[in-house]
Protein backbone atom coordinates (compact mmCIF):
# COMPACT_ATOMS: atom_id res chain seq x y z
CA UNK A 1 0.00 0.00 0.00
CA UNK A 2 1.40 3.36 -1.01
CA UNK A 3 2.15 5.67 1.90
CA UNK A 4 0.29 8.99 1.79
CA UNK A 5 1.61 12.07 3.47
CA UNK A 6 0.27 15.59 3.83
CA UNK A 7 2.67 18.32 4.82
CA UNK A 8 1.36 21.70 5.86
CA UNK A 9 3.92 24.44 5.50
CA UNK A 10 5.55 25.96 8.52
CA UNK A 11 5.18 29.63 7.79
CA UNK A 12 5.90 32.58 9.98
CA UNK A 13 4.65 35.76 8.43
CA UNK A 14 5.60 38.83 10.40
CA UNK A 15 3.96 41.57 8.39
CA UNK A 16 2.38 44.52 10.08
CA UNK A 17 2.55 47.17 7.37
CA UNK A 18 4.97 48.24 4.67
CA UNK A 19 8.47 48.41 6.13
CA UNK A 20 8.94 52.04 5.09
CA UNK A 21 7.23 54.92 3.41
CA UNK A 22 6.92 54.50 -0.34
CA UNK A 23 8.75 56.65 -2.85
CA UNK A 24 6.86 59.93 -2.65
CA UNK A 25 6.07 60.53 -6.32
CA UNK A 26 2.38 59.61 -6.27
CA UNK A 27 2.86 56.74 -8.74
CA UNK A 28 2.29 52.97 -8.70
CA UNK A 29 -0.43 53.16 -6.06
CA UNK A 30 -1.55 49.88 -7.62
CA UNK A 31 0.68 47.37 -9.43
CA UNK A 32 1.77 48.68 -12.84
CA UNK A 33 0.11 47.21 -15.92
CA UNK A 34 1.50 47.34 -19.43
CA UNK A 35 3.69 45.75 -22.08
CA UNK A 36 7.49 45.38 -22.16
CA UNK A 37 9.48 44.14 -25.13
CA UNK A 38 12.37 42.17 -23.62
CA UNK A 39 11.42 38.51 -23.14
CA UNK A 40 9.65 38.19 -26.49
CA UNK A 41 11.74 40.48 -28.73
CA UNK A 42 15.05 40.68 -26.80
CA UNK A 43 17.82 42.58 -28.63
CA UNK A 44 16.68 41.99 -32.18
CA UNK A 45 18.14 44.96 -34.04
CA UNK A 46 18.17 43.46 -37.55
CA UNK A 47 15.43 45.52 -39.14
CA UNK A 48 16.58 44.64 -42.64
CA UNK A 49 15.87 40.92 -42.29
CA UNK A 50 13.15 41.11 -39.62
CA UNK A 51 11.38 44.48 -39.88
CA UNK A 52 8.24 43.23 -38.13
CA UNK A 53 9.99 42.17 -34.93
CA UNK A 54 13.11 44.30 -34.58
CA UNK A 55 13.52 46.90 -31.85
CA UNK A 56 12.26 49.98 -33.66
CA UNK A 57 9.72 52.76 -33.31
CA UNK A 58 7.43 50.79 -35.59
CA UNK A 59 7.16 47.94 -33.06
CA UNK A 60 6.04 50.23 -30.22
CA UNK A 61 3.63 52.18 -32.38
CA UNK A 62 2.01 48.94 -33.53
CA UNK A 63 1.74 47.68 -29.94
CA UNK A 64 0.15 50.97 -28.89
CA UNK A 65 -2.35 50.68 -31.74
CA UNK A 66 -3.27 47.13 -30.75
CA UNK A 67 -3.53 47.97 -27.06
CA UNK A 68 -6.26 50.48 -27.87
CA UNK A 69 -8.00 48.53 -30.63
CA UNK A 70 -8.05 45.13 -28.93
CA UNK A 71 -9.19 46.14 -25.46
CA UNK A 72 -5.89 46.08 -23.58
CA UNK A 73 -6.11 49.74 -22.57
CA UNK A 74 -9.69 49.25 -21.42
CA UNK A 75 -8.58 46.25 -19.33
CA UNK A 76 -6.06 48.46 -17.51
CA UNK A 77 -2.79 47.98 -19.40
CA UNK A 78 -1.41 51.47 -19.93
CA UNK A 79 2.39 51.41 -20.34
CA UNK A 80 4.20 50.62 -23.60
CA UNK A 81 7.77 49.98 -22.48
CA UNK A 82 11.05 49.98 -24.38
CA UNK A 83 13.76 47.73 -22.94
CA UNK A 84 17.47 47.49 -23.85
CA UNK A 85 18.98 48.04 -27.32
CA UNK A 86 17.13 51.21 -28.28
CA UNK A 87 19.97 53.79 -28.12
CA UNK A 88 22.76 54.76 -30.40
CA UNK A 89 26.15 53.49 -29.26
CA UNK A 90 27.30 57.10 -28.84
CA UNK A 91 25.91 60.01 -26.86
CA UNK A 92 25.37 63.30 -28.68
CA UNK A 93 27.65 66.34 -28.49
CA UNK A 94 25.90 67.50 -25.31
CA UNK A 95 26.41 64.14 -23.63
CA UNK A 96 22.78 63.07 -24.02
CA UNK A 97 21.52 59.63 -24.90
CA UNK A 98 20.07 59.41 -28.39
CA UNK A 99 17.97 56.78 -30.09
CA UNK A 100 19.43 54.68 -32.89
CA UNK A 101 18.75 56.90 -35.94
CA UNK A 102 17.94 54.05 -38.31
CA UNK A 103 15.54 52.20 -36.06
CA UNK A 104 14.02 55.29 -34.40
CA UNK A 105 14.22 57.92 -37.15
CA UNK A 106 11.54 60.09 -35.55
CA UNK A 107 13.19 60.06 -32.12
CA UNK A 108 11.82 59.12 -28.73
CA UNK A 109 9.95 62.41 -28.26
CA UNK A 110 7.80 61.75 -31.34
CA UNK A 111 7.26 58.16 -30.23
CA UNK A 112 6.15 59.37 -26.79
CA UNK A 113 3.77 61.83 -28.43
CA UNK A 114 2.28 59.03 -30.51
CA UNK A 115 1.83 56.74 -27.50
CA UNK A 116 0.28 59.59 -25.52
CA UNK A 117 -2.11 60.32 -28.37
CA UNK A 118 -3.51 56.83 -27.79
CA UNK A 119 -4.11 57.55 -24.12
CA UNK A 120 -1.17 55.34 -23.13
CA UNK A 121 2.20 55.94 -21.45
CA UNK A 122 5.75 55.29 -22.65
CA UNK A 123 8.45 53.49 -20.70
CA UNK A 124 12.17 53.46 -21.48
CA UNK A 125 15.26 51.58 -20.32
CA UNK A 126 18.64 52.65 -18.97
CA UNK A 127 21.34 51.26 -16.67
CA UNK A 128 22.90 52.41 -13.40
CA UNK A 129 26.38 51.36 -14.60
CA UNK A 130 28.76 52.35 -17.36
CA UNK A 131 26.95 50.19 -19.94
CA UNK A 132 23.60 48.53 -20.34
CA UNK A 133 23.46 44.74 -20.18
CA UNK A 134 23.58 44.63 -24.00
CA UNK A 135 26.53 47.01 -24.19
CA UNK A 136 24.86 50.35 -24.95
CA UNK A 137 25.77 53.53 -23.04
CA UNK A 138 24.93 53.38 -19.33
CA UNK A 139 23.96 56.28 -17.11
CA UNK A 140 26.92 56.24 -14.69
CA UNK A 141 28.11 59.83 -14.48
CA UNK A 142 25.04 61.07 -16.38
CA UNK A 143 22.16 60.51 -13.95
CA UNK A 144 20.83 64.07 -14.00
CA UNK A 145 21.46 64.47 -17.74
CA UNK A 146 19.60 61.26 -18.56
CA UNK A 147 16.74 61.96 -16.17
CA UNK A 148 16.21 65.38 -17.75
CA UNK A 149 16.49 63.91 -21.24
CA UNK A 150 13.77 61.36 -20.44
CA UNK A 151 11.58 64.09 -18.96
CA UNK A 152 12.09 66.32 -22.01
CA UNK A 153 11.07 63.45 -24.24
CA UNK A 154 7.86 62.85 -22.25
CA UNK A 155 8.82 59.44 -20.87
CA UNK A 156 6.50 58.08 -18.17
CA UNK A 157 8.45 55.09 -16.80
CA UNK A 158 12.12 54.25 -16.42
CA UNK A 159 13.33 50.67 -16.09
CA UNK A 160 16.79 51.06 -14.57
CA UNK A 161 19.00 47.98 -14.86
CA UNK A 162 22.11 47.15 -12.82
CA UNK A 163 24.78 45.82 -15.18
CA UNK A 164 28.41 46.93 -15.27
CA UNK A 165 28.67 48.58 -11.89
CA UNK A 166 30.33 47.82 -8.58
CA UNK A 167 27.65 46.23 -6.40
CA UNK A 168 28.75 48.36 -3.43
CA UNK A 169 27.65 51.43 -5.41
CA UNK A 170 24.18 50.14 -6.31
CA UNK A 171 22.42 51.95 -3.49
CA UNK A 172 24.13 55.23 -4.29
CA UNK A 173 23.42 54.93 -8.00
CA UNK A 174 19.77 53.99 -7.68
CA UNK A 175 19.19 56.70 -5.07
CA UNK A 176 20.88 59.36 -7.20
CA UNK A 177 18.76 58.51 -10.23
CA UNK A 178 15.62 58.58 -8.08
CA UNK A 179 16.52 62.08 -6.92
CA UNK A 180 17.36 63.12 -10.48
CA UNK A 181 13.98 61.91 -11.76
CA UNK A 182 12.12 63.79 -9.02
CA UNK A 183 14.16 66.90 -9.76
CA UNK A 184 12.76 67.00 -13.31
CA UNK A 185 9.25 67.50 -11.84
CA UNK A 186 7.84 65.06 -14.39
CA UNK A 187 5.95 62.02 -13.08
CA UNK A 188 8.21 59.14 -14.09
CA UNK A 189 7.54 55.75 -12.55
CA UNK A 190 10.83 54.26 -11.37
CA UNK A 191 11.42 50.53 -11.87
CA UNK A 192 14.63 49.31 -10.23
CA UNK A 193 16.74 46.16 -10.23
CA UNK A 194 18.72 47.09 -7.12
CA UNK A 195 17.97 43.99 -4.99
CA UNK A 196 18.49 41.61 -7.93
CA UNK A 197 22.13 42.68 -8.18
CA UNK A 198 22.72 42.94 -4.41
CA UNK A 199 21.32 39.57 -3.27
CA UNK A 200 24.43 37.61 -4.41
CA UNK A 201 26.48 39.58 -1.88
CA UNK A 202 24.13 40.46 1.00
CA UNK A 203 20.52 40.93 2.01
CA UNK A 204 19.31 44.21 0.48
CA UNK A 205 17.92 47.05 2.55
CA UNK A 206 14.26 46.98 1.54
CA UNK A 207 13.47 50.05 3.62
CA UNK A 208 15.82 52.09 1.44
CA UNK A 209 14.65 50.36 -1.75
CA UNK A 210 10.98 51.14 -1.05
CA UNK A 211 11.85 54.77 -0.34
CA UNK A 212 13.71 54.97 -3.66
CA UNK A 213 11.81 52.88 -6.23
CA UNK A 214 8.23 52.20 -7.35
CA UNK A 215 8.95 48.54 -8.01
CA UNK A 216 12.01 46.36 -7.93
CA UNK A 217 13.25 43.09 -9.36
CA UNK A 218 14.53 40.53 -6.86
CA UNK A 219 15.39 37.40 -8.82
CA UNK A 220 16.38 36.00 -12.20
CA UNK A 221 14.92 37.04 -15.54
CA UNK A 222 11.83 35.12 -16.54
CA UNK A 223 12.12 32.76 -19.50
CA UNK A 224 9.37 31.33 -21.65
CA UNK A 225 9.27 28.09 -19.66
CA UNK A 226 7.42 26.54 -16.76
CA UNK A 227 10.69 25.75 -14.96
CA UNK A 228 11.52 29.48 -15.00
CA UNK A 229 8.11 30.47 -13.62
CA UNK A 230 8.39 27.80 -10.91
CA UNK A 231 11.85 29.01 -9.89
CA UNK A 232 10.52 32.56 -9.45
CA UNK A 233 7.63 31.32 -7.32
CA UNK A 234 9.94 29.21 -5.16
CA UNK A 235 12.39 32.06 -4.65
CA UNK A 236 9.56 34.40 -3.73
CA UNK A 237 8.07 31.95 -1.23
CA UNK A 238 11.41 31.15 0.38
CA UNK A 239 12.14 34.88 0.86
CA UNK A 240 8.59 36.06 1.60
CA UNK A 241 9.31 36.95 5.21
CA UNK A 242 11.84 39.51 3.90
CA UNK A 243 10.19 40.87 0.77
CA UNK A 244 6.43 40.78 1.45
CA UNK A 245 6.56 43.51 4.16
CA UNK A 246 8.09 45.97 1.70
CA UNK A 247 5.20 45.81 -0.78
CA UNK A 248 2.25 48.16 -0.81
CA UNK A 249 0.83 51.19 -2.59
CA UNK A 250 3.68 53.09 -4.20
CA UNK A 251 6.16 50.20 -4.21
CA UNK A 252 5.97 46.55 -5.31
CA UNK A 253 8.09 43.43 -5.65
CA UNK A 254 8.52 42.62 -9.34
CA UNK A 255 8.84 38.91 -10.27
CA UNK A 256 9.39 39.94 -13.92
CA UNK A 257 7.27 39.77 -17.06
CA UNK A 258 4.18 37.78 -17.93
CA UNK A 259 5.09 35.38 -20.75
CA UNK A 260 1.49 34.42 -21.43
CA UNK A 261 0.69 34.12 -25.14
CA UNK A 262 4.15 32.95 -26.21
CA UNK A 263 5.45 29.43 -26.83
CA UNK A 264 6.71 27.76 -23.66
CA UNK A 265 3.71 27.48 -21.32
CA UNK A 266 0.66 25.26 -21.61
CA UNK A 267 -2.64 27.02 -21.05
CA UNK A 268 -2.84 25.64 -17.50
CA UNK A 269 0.62 27.03 -16.81
CA UNK A 270 -0.37 30.39 -18.28
CA UNK A 271 -3.33 30.44 -15.90
CA UNK A 272 -0.95 29.64 -13.04
CA UNK A 273 1.35 32.53 -13.89
CA UNK A 274 -1.53 34.97 -14.19
CA UNK A 275 -3.13 33.82 -10.94
CA UNK A 276 0.08 33.84 -8.90
CA UNK A 277 1.22 37.23 -10.26
CA UNK A 278 -2.15 38.63 -9.12
CA UNK A 279 -1.75 37.01 -5.69
CA UNK A 280 1.77 38.48 -5.39
CA UNK A 281 0.50 41.98 -6.21
CA UNK A 282 3.10 41.99 -8.98
CA UNK A 283 3.35 44.45 -11.84
CA UNK A 284 1.52 42.95 -14.81
CA UNK A 285 3.97 43.70 -17.62
CA UNK A 286 3.31 41.43 -20.57
CA UNK A 287 6.09 40.44 -22.94
CA UNK A 288 4.41 38.89 -25.95
CA UNK A 289 3.27 39.80 -29.45
CA UNK A 290 -0.11 41.47 -29.00
CA UNK A 291 -0.47 41.61 -32.79
CA UNK A 292 -0.62 37.83 -32.92
CA UNK A 293 -1.89 36.33 -29.66
CA UNK A 294 -4.25 33.39 -29.31
CA UNK A 295 -7.78 34.17 -28.11
CA UNK A 296 -7.49 32.07 -24.93
CA UNK A 297 -4.33 33.88 -23.82
CA UNK A 298 -5.90 37.24 -24.61
CA UNK A 299 -9.01 36.34 -22.62
CA UNK A 300 -6.85 35.26 -19.68
CA UNK A 301 -4.75 38.43 -19.67
CA UNK A 302 -7.87 40.60 -19.89
CA UNK A 303 -9.86 38.66 -17.28
CA UNK A 304 -11.35 41.45 -15.19
CA UNK A 305 -11.82 39.28 -12.09
CA UNK A 306 -8.13 38.40 -11.99
CA UNK A 307 -7.18 42.02 -12.68
CA UNK A 308 -9.47 43.10 -9.84
CA UNK A 309 -7.42 40.92 -7.48
CA UNK A 310 -4.17 42.34 -8.87
CA UNK A 311 -5.39 45.90 -8.47
CA UNK A 312 -7.16 45.46 -5.13
CA UNK A 313 -7.04 48.77 -3.24
CA UNK A 314 -5.95 47.21 0.06
CA UNK A 315 -2.54 46.80 -1.58
CA UNK A 316 -1.31 43.76 0.36
CA UNK A 317 1.01 41.24 -1.30
CA UNK A 318 0.00 37.60 -0.91
CA UNK A 319 2.23 34.76 0.21
CA UNK A 320 2.51 30.99 0.21
CA UNK A 321 0.64 29.72 3.26
CA UNK A 322 0.70 25.95 2.87
CA UNK A 323 2.13 22.96 1.00
CA UNK A 324 -0.24 19.99 1.03
CA UNK A 325 0.29 16.75 -0.92
CA UNK A 326 2.09 18.44 -3.85
CA UNK A 327 -0.32 21.37 -3.78
CA UNK A 328 0.78 24.88 -2.90
CA UNK A 329 -1.69 27.34 -1.40
CA UNK A 330 -1.12 31.07 -1.81
CA UNK A 331 -3.33 33.63 -0.06
CA UNK A 332 -3.80 37.35 -0.44
CA UNK A 333 -5.93 39.54 1.84
CA UNK A 334 -8.27 41.78 -0.14
CA UNK A 335 -10.37 44.82 0.64
CA UNK A 336 -13.79 44.37 2.30
CA UNK A 337 -12.38 41.56 4.47
CA UNK A 338 -12.14 39.17 1.51
CA UNK A 339 -9.44 36.67 0.70
CA UNK A 340 -7.98 35.54 -2.65
CA UNK A 341 -6.67 31.98 -2.72
CA UNK A 342 -4.62 30.24 -5.42
CA UNK A 343 -4.26 26.46 -5.27
CA UNK A 344 -1.38 25.31 -7.48
CA UNK A 345 -1.03 21.64 -8.43
CA UNK A 346 2.72 21.06 -8.51
CA UNK A 347 2.47 17.59 -10.01
CA UNK A 348 3.31 17.36 -13.71
CA UNK A 349 1.98 13.89 -14.32
CA UNK A 350 -1.44 12.28 -14.44
CA UNK A 351 -4.74 14.11 -14.54
CA UNK A 352 -6.67 16.57 -12.37
CA UNK A 353 -6.37 16.07 -8.61
CA UNK A 354 -8.87 17.11 -5.99
CA UNK A 355 -8.03 19.67 -3.33
CA UNK A 356 -10.25 19.85 -0.24
CA UNK A 357 -11.15 23.51 -0.05
CA UNK A 358 -10.85 23.79 3.72
CA UNK A 359 -7.23 22.57 3.74
CA UNK A 360 -5.62 26.00 3.97
CA UNK A 361 -5.09 28.38 6.89
CA UNK A 362 -7.32 31.21 5.70
CA UNK A 363 -10.40 28.98 5.58
CA UNK A 364 -11.06 29.93 9.20
CA UNK A 365 -12.72 33.12 7.91
CA UNK A 366 -15.61 30.85 6.94
CA UNK A 367 -16.68 30.65 10.58
CA UNK A 368 -19.63 30.75 10.60
CA UNK A 369 -20.14 31.14 6.82
CA UNK A 370 -18.55 32.46 3.65
CA UNK A 371 -19.26 32.74 -0.04
CA UNK A 372 -16.75 31.15 -2.44
CA UNK A 373 -16.28 32.19 -6.06
CA UNK A 374 -14.02 30.28 -8.43
CA UNK A 375 -12.32 32.52 -10.98
CA UNK A 376 -9.95 30.00 -12.60
CA UNK A 377 -9.93 27.71 -14.46
CA UNK A 378 -13.45 28.95 -15.15
CA UNK A 379 -15.83 31.29 -13.38
CA UNK A 380 -18.21 29.52 -11.04
CA UNK A 381 -20.22 30.61 -8.02
CA UNK A 382 -19.61 27.87 -5.46
CA UNK A 383 -22.13 29.18 -2.98
CA UNK A 384 -22.22 29.43 0.78
CA UNK A 385 -19.67 27.32 2.66
CA UNK A 386 -18.76 26.73 6.29
CA UNK A 387 -15.61 25.60 8.08
CA UNK A 388 -16.99 22.05 7.90
CA UNK A 389 -17.54 22.08 4.12
CA UNK A 390 -16.12 19.14 2.21
CA UNK A 391 -16.04 20.82 -1.19
CA UNK A 392 -13.31 19.39 -3.44
CA UNK A 393 -11.82 21.45 -6.29
CA UNK A 394 -10.14 19.63 -9.21
CA UNK A 395 -6.84 21.18 -10.30
CA UNK A 396 -4.99 20.15 -13.47
CA UNK A 397 -1.28 19.26 -13.41
CA UNK A 398 0.74 22.51 -13.20
CA UNK A 399 -2.58 24.36 -13.17
CA UNK A 400 -4.16 26.63 -10.59
CA UNK A 401 -7.60 27.10 -9.09
CA UNK A 402 -8.10 30.76 -8.20
CA UNK A 403 -10.81 31.60 -5.68
CA UNK A 404 -12.16 34.52 -3.71
CA UNK A 405 -13.62 33.95 -0.27
CA UNK A 406 -16.02 36.46 1.25
CA UNK A 407 -17.31 36.21 4.84
CA UNK A 408 -21.06 36.78 4.84
CA UNK A 409 -22.00 37.03 8.49
CA UNK A 410 -20.43 37.79 11.84
CA UNK A 411 -17.52 40.10 12.66
CA UNK A 412 -14.63 39.46 10.30
CA UNK A 413 -12.69 42.66 10.67
CA UNK A 414 -9.84 40.60 12.05
CA UNK A 415 -9.01 38.85 8.78
CA UNK A 416 -6.21 41.23 7.91
CA UNK A 417 -4.81 40.96 11.40
CA UNK A 418 -5.05 37.19 11.14
CA UNK A 419 -2.99 37.10 7.98
CA UNK A 420 -0.61 39.95 8.56
CA UNK A 421 0.46 39.81 12.19
CA UNK A 422 2.79 37.08 13.34
CA UNK A 423 0.81 34.14 11.94
CA UNK A 424 2.38 30.78 12.62
CA UNK A 425 1.29 27.52 11.00
CA UNK A 426 2.61 24.35 12.61
CA UNK A 427 3.94 21.31 10.82
CA UNK A 428 1.37 18.59 10.44
CA UNK A 429 2.18 15.15 9.11
CA UNK A 430 -0.39 12.51 8.27
CA UNK A 431 0.98 9.13 7.26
Amino acid sequence: MKMFRVVCLLAFVSVLSPAAEALDNGLALKPTMGWLHWERFMCNIDCQRDPENCISERLYMQMADVMVKEGWKKAGYQYVCIDDCWPSHQRDAQGRLQADPKRFPSGIKKLADYVHSKGLKLGIYADVGKSTCAGYPGSLGYYETDAQTFADWGVDLLKFDGCYTDWTLLGEGYTNMSKALNKTRRSILYSCEWPLYEWPFRKPNYTAIRETCNHWRNFNDVYDSWSSVKSILEWTASHQDIIVPSAGPGGWNDPDMLVIGNFGLSHDQQESQMALWAIMAAPLLMSNDLRNICPRSKELLQNRRIIDISQDPLGKQGYRSAKVDSFEVWERPLSKNRLAVAVLNMQEIGGPRGFVIRAFPGWKICDPKCNVTQILPQYKEMGVQTQQSTLVIPVNPSGTALLTVTPISGDFTGIHKLHWENVSFKHKYIL
